[in-house]
């Protein structure tokens, strides 16, 4: 499960310029219009409307996507220039730039006009570039669509088969002369010089999916891609999946004549998954060799390619439980495998998937087995060589190893969980070293030379900026100083929020923000809206740019309401022992938590507990109506936002980590359900939902409707035709945002 979540104008330095060259214009009549030009413009950039968030630019992030060479000193960037896009190289520690592609030359025969470039890929000798264009989304992104290959030393467009169009995850062969993809859940093969392609699996169905992935698959272990080409470009490692077993989950488009169905293979939790199999084809001998997985058929596959060598994979099985993940080694030639290590954790494991080094010798693993997530370095064979980190808290993600000077770099919550800083540390587990040094948030992305990483950094109520950094930390230059957002941003005369925590019964303190408005006054009493997400893992406080929820919440405390939200137990960057405190019992501990903080803020002086308000989205709105039905009426009011009502509901791989199965624990799903509180309502409750919700089907809050009106209690409820679980669209978030606000002022 996951969270969901430029108008033209002129700027006043531009329009003073213009100003100033009325020549014939009194300097007294132009002093008063100078002046009054500027109040107005003041007074527009001061202004917080739903619209203006939502509906305009005004706080977009004025950042450009680059894309690192694999020379790691160098960077490619896309930039729309006129009527077209214009390809560039960067140099990275000079700044200077030079056209590669010009969009203009990208015409394919008889069309009349150039591709739009929605993506690209640079062959691993950069003679060519693999163009992804006209895209189609498939459930979460734009995945499928026509790929054209441009040849940089012949000039000249090739089409990636002899029908582009429909095709998923191209991406070259090692020497650059073929190009592999998925059509109809079938894999291909293009050869760039003849243009001809070679279909390599045949059984490709509505049932049986080749090199890409089932639904749940995508949504929950974040696997798309479903193949991987060898080092050496003679064979295709891929995942095949056969879904007969799943029974197809049916939404209905009522905006038509006639109601249409789509169906999706959805496995609920407790129900069958595909049954996954890892086939490697031999394009020499057209032959598919079938790696042995083990003899658990329930088993996922989360990961899998090739190591150094082009007859062995490496492959990361999990078993249903997800306690329990393996790292096996295979050989391609008679598929053969051998467990190498296994990770065992009493609650469920995270896939982290291994990173490789000295030529496939070693590799490095983060595990929580003692207590925090920790980076450990192994042999080939399995055998542990260290702990390389031993800090008391987590680390969050890996960048990479420069291990010509043996060191390894990674984010972590080294300075609390509501920050996050960019580590070093020798493989050696000596020398470590912070390299970020601003307090806040900061994401890395390193080069593949280890040479330097853009770093975007953020804290909260201040946007992100964007920095390119030497290995080092030191600053090379600014690439994204986010000035026109940082400005409009200042402008809206806001009080930052207030880091803070919350003391449980127990001692245990939980973390928390709040946002005041700007004319706070502590001997007033204001009413108090909570916003909460929860789940496993996650975390809403953090010293970090809140986007356009942050600026709706600054809305809403504009108009005289605090804002707060608090971690509760199961949330992340606390170790494992937090995270995992609500393994089996979802729900439970979440809500008991928010409960006693909206208890807790009712307490202080200046909050008048008899206006506190929940709301969330997703695992966010299961918990606000849960909180609200187990509240005893500590909240006045809740908004659930696509919210899960039964755990019994939702898929297999998220519910089943955390829930095990219905049969193995039906007093955690008995008590973890809204739907077995809806008679305890106090309050109100607003329920929004968007119909075509593939992730979180409408049928979560459609039962909860049914047991709200079998309790005779009242609510109101906004459903939004088609629209998925992120409720988007133009226009959409707008008219969402504007009801949600009106709802507040009527019941908080």
């Amino acid at each position: 499960m996951r969270s969901p979540e430029r108008a033209a104008g002129t700027t006043l330095s531009a329009t003073l310029a213009a100003i100033a060259s009325m020549s014939r214009v009194r300097f007294t009549a132009l002093g008063l219009f100078v002046a009054s030009l500027v109040v107005n413009l003041a007074a527009q950039s001061a202004d917080l409307t739903v619209d203006r968030i939502w509906g305009t630019a005004d706080f977009a992030n004025d950042f450009i996507s680059i894309r690192w060479m694999r020379d790691g000193v160098r960077s490619s960037v896309l930039v729309r220039e006129g009527d077209g896009q214009n390809l560039y190289l960067v140099d990275a520690a000079t700044g200077s730039r030079e056209l590669l592609l010009r969009g203009a030359d990208l015409v394919p025969p008889g069309a009349p006009e150039p591709l739009s470039i929605e993506g690209y890929e640079f062959s691993a000798d950069d003679s060519k570039i693999l163009i992804f264009t006209d895209s189609r989304r498939v459930w979460r992104s734009n995945t499928r669509g026509a790929y054209w290959v441009w040849d940089f030393s012949e000039r000249r467009l090739l089409p990636v088969g002899p029908r582009p169009g429909n095709q998923m995850f191209a991406k070259f062969s090692p020497n650059a002369s073929s190009v592999a993809f998925v059509r109809d859940n079938d894999l291909y093969v293009a050869d760039l010089a003849t243009g001809l392609e070679k279909r390599l699996t045949t059984d490709g169905s509505e049932d049986v999916i080749n090199g890409t992935t089932d639904w749940v698959y995508e949504e929950e272990l974040d696997l798309r891609d479903a193949f991987r080409w060898s080092p050496d470009g003679s064979r295709i490692a891929f995942w095949r999946f056969d879904q007969s077993a799943i029974e197809p989950f049916h939404l209905l488009d009522e905006t038509v004549l006639y109601p249409k169905l789509a169906s999706v293979r959805y496995p609920k939790a407790g129900t069958p998954n595909s049954d996954v199999k890892i086939g490697v084809f031999d394009l020499a001998t057209a032959t598919t060799a079938w790696i042995d997985v083990g003899s658990d058929n329930e088993a996922y596959v989360a990961r899998m390619d090739f190591t150094n060598s082009s007859t062995n994979l490496w492959l990361q099985r999990l078993n249903r439980h997800q306690n329990r993940i393996d790292l096996l080694v295979a050989d391609v030639r008679d598929g053969s495998s051998r467990v190498v290590m296994s990770d065992t954790d009493e609650a469920w494991l995270d896939v982290h998937e291994p990173l490789w080094i000295d030529n496939g010798r070693r590799f490095l693993l983060l595990s929580e087995r003692d207590g925090f997530a920790q980076l450990y370095l192994y042999e080939r064979g399995g055998s542990l060589v260290r702990k390389i980190t031993t800090e008391p808290w987590d680390v969050t993600t890996v960048h990479g190893v420069n291990e010509r000077q043996g060191v390894v770099y990674f984010s972590g919550a080294g300075e609390g969980p509501l920050q996050r800083h960019v580590y070093r540390i020798g493989l050696d587990g000596r020398d470590l070293h912070r390299l970020s040094t601003e307090a806040g948030s900061h994401s890395a992305a390193f080069s593949p030379s280890m040479q330097f990483y853009l770093d975007t950094h953020s804290q909260a109520g201040r946007p992100p900026t964007q920095t390119l950094r030497d290995a080092d930390g030191a600053l090379v230059r600014v690439l994204a100083a986010n000035d026109s957002l940082r400005a409009r941003v200042a402008a809206l005369d806001v009080r930052r929020p207030e880091f803070l925590q919350v003391p449980l019964a127990d001692g245990t303190l939980l973390n928390a923000y709040v946002i005041k408005p700007v004319d706070f006054d502590s001997t007033k009493r204001y009413p108090l809206l909570m916003h909460v997400y929860g789940g496993p893992g996650s975390q809403t406080v953090r010293d970090a740019w809140g986007g356009a929820n942050y600026l709706w919440h600054q809305m809403l405390a504009r108009e005289g309401y605090l804002v707060a939200s608090v971690d509760n137990r199961g949330t992340g960057a606390r170790g494992r022992d937090f995270k995992k405190a609500t393994y089996l019992r979802l729900g439970e501990l979440e809500s008991n938590d928010q409960i006693a903080a909206a208890r807790w803020f009712a307490s202080l002086p200046w909050v008048d507990g008899s206006r506190v308000g929940i709301w969330g989205w997703s695992y966010g709105g299961y918990m606000s109506s849960l909180s609200l039905f187990r509240g005893g009426g500590v909240f006045r009011t809740a908004i659930a936002v696509a919210p899960v009502s039964d755990w019994r509901l939702y898929d297999t791989i998220y519910t089943e980590r955390y829930m095990r199965t219905p049969v193995e624990n039906p007093d955690g799903y008995e008590k973890g359900a809204p739907l077995t509180y809806a008679d305890r309502l106090e309050g109100s409750l607003l329920l929004v939902h968007g119909t075509g919700d593939d992730n979180v089907h409408p049928q979560n809050t459609l039962q909860l409707v049914d047991r709200l009106i079998t309790a005779n209690k009242q609510f109101e409820l906004r459903l939004y035709p088609n629209r998925t679980h992120s409720i988007a669209g133009p226009g959409i978030r707008t008219n969402l945002y504007t009801m949600l606000t009106d709802y507040l002022k009527r019941t908080l």
